[in-house]
């Protein structure tokens, strides 16, 4: 209809305006204007009623994310409180087997200085045995312990000064007589020009210690464990490689297990028909320990015929400070340094504080006991400073713990009295345990079950020079 009124202009000469156009054609003007108007309405209500529909949907979205995000923080909640319920059970549980183990250890230990000299071969046979089974649960109850940490992401690296030699100097006064009693040719070779370092010696001791254990173990009588130490090239200013490798003669292991090796809780299969003792969780330790330090470890081994495994960890060099200073407070080494030396022993189980009396008593110790933390700090309030040397504290004891007892010690008004020496002599025996004990103020940490040549020479080192 427009397009025909338009066409009815073009004709027409005089000028034509838009209102004449308008008034002409009013109701094609209206329906047209109408039907654009009617469009765009549609237009709108279907764009609204999209919106609708979109915010609608969003906050259907956003209600579910919250419930959602609810529940993942439920979830959270629940996971941290289960870690949490997790490692106090691994602390309880180190605790309460530590205690009866440093028990039946160290009456063990006890038997044998009253048994030496005397003729009773059997008798020390039979005691032997009994440490040897003593020792073994303590390793499987480590290693179980040891793992359940590691898979909760609590392990730490806990870096202090050591010289390499004395490491393996170390290990091989343990492992020298167990490869004597089984006639095993055991051997060693160094080649390494910065000995001074600073690394976890705990850590690098376990992961040596799994695999010289093994060695030995899967060594038959006659055989050889051969190892080599040496220093490898590092491009990192202040760091050296070392590169240990292990080989033993011994029964070998098949490649289809070579590569499920580093897995929790297996073993070869002519291992277990052999009847030999493990948990198959040493391997998975060191293999986590390694990662843990930054190194590598590969194994080479052929049924029959043996094992290799070679170990690289990098390790800080250890500026001259560390082992000057530790040569100049090297602690005496006679046993006179003890002699009429006073303890005062803060321990609550019977069992235990007899055991460590006998121990020190028969270093010529005198040894007074208190049975918690409160009766600890009374005592030190009570006699003049100086009546006692130092203090053996146990941590878990009731109406106060050792950490609330040696903080409350120091912290004395008499300074005297304040800085005595305090030992940690405890069943929690974690790496954060013995930062812990760090942190309240005491100056050594010893862990049950209790290792005599540690606790005459941290006695020694306390004592010298007083």
């Amino acid at each position: 209809m427009l397009t025909s009124a338009l066409a009815i202009y073009d004709s027409t000469a005089d000028k034509v305006t838009f209102l004449d156009f308008v008034k002409d054609n009013m109701l094609a003007f209206f329906l047209a204007t109408g039907f654009s108007a009617l469009s765009i309405i549609v237009i709108i209500l279907v764009l609204l009623r999209k919106a609708r529909k979109a915010e609608a949907a969003a906050k259907l979205a956003a209600n579910d994310t919250q419930k959602l995000n609810e529940k993942l923080e439920i979830a959270l909640k629940k996971a941290e409180d289960a870690s949490l319920a997790k490692t106090s059970f691994l602390n309880n549980m180190s605790h309460d087997i530590r205690t009866p183990m440093n028990v039946i250890l160290g009456y063990a230990q006890l038997m044998e200085n009253e048994l030496n000299g005397k003729d009773i071969p059997e008798a020390l046979e039979h005691l032997e045995k009994l440490q040897q089974s003593g020792n073994l649960l303590l390793s499987i109850i480590n290693n179980v312990l040891d793992m359940a940490r590691i898979e909760s992401g609590r392990m730490e690296i806990d870096e202090n000064y050591c010289r390499i030699e004395d490491v393996w100097k170390s290990l091989f006064a343990v492992f020298d007589e167990k490869a004597r009693k089984k006639n095993i040719s055991l051997h060693y070779t160094m080649n390494v020009e910065h000995e001074h370092v600073l690394t976890d010696v705990t850590k690098v001791k376990e992961i040596l210690v799994n695999i010289l254990s093994n060695a030995i173990k899967y060594t038959p009588a006659g055989g050889s464990v051969m190892v080599y130490v040496d220093e490898l090239p590092c491009d990192e200013s202040g760091y050296m490689i070392v590169r240990i490798r292990i080989s033993d003669t011994g029964i070998g292991m098949s490649q289809d297990y070579l590569t499920k090796i580093f897995e929790a809780f297996t073993r070869e299969k002519n291992t277990t028909k052999s009847k030999i003792a493990g948990t198959g969780l040493g391997m998975s330790i060191v293999k986590n320990y390694v990662d843990l330090l930054g190194g590598t470890i590969d194994v080479e081994s052929e049924l029959g015929k043996g094992s290799t495994f070679t170990v690289t960890l990098k390790h800080r060099i250890a500026d001259e400070r560390y082992y000057v200073k530790k040569h100049i407070e090297e602690p005496g080494t006679g046993n006179e340094i003890l002699e009429g030396r006073n303890i005062l022993l803060a321990e609550d189980n019977d069992l235990n504080a007899e055991i460590a009396e006998a121990i020190l008593e028969c270093a010529g110790l005198r040894i007074e006991r208190v049975e918690n933390g409160i009766q600890c700090v009374n005592r030190i309030l009570k006699m003049p400073a100086g009546t006692y040397d130092m203090i053996f504290m146990d941590i878990q004891m009731p109406q106060m713990d050792g950490y609330k007892a040696t903080q409350t010690i120091r912290n004395l008004p008499d300074k005297d009295k304040a800085c005595i020496p305090i030992i940690a002599m405890t069943a929690n025996a974690f790496a954060e345990d013995k930062r812990k004990t760090m942190e309240a103020g005491m100056n050594a940490h010893l862990s049950k079950p209790l290792n005599v040549p540690e606790l005459m020479d941290t006695i020694r080192k306390f004592c010298d020079g007083k």
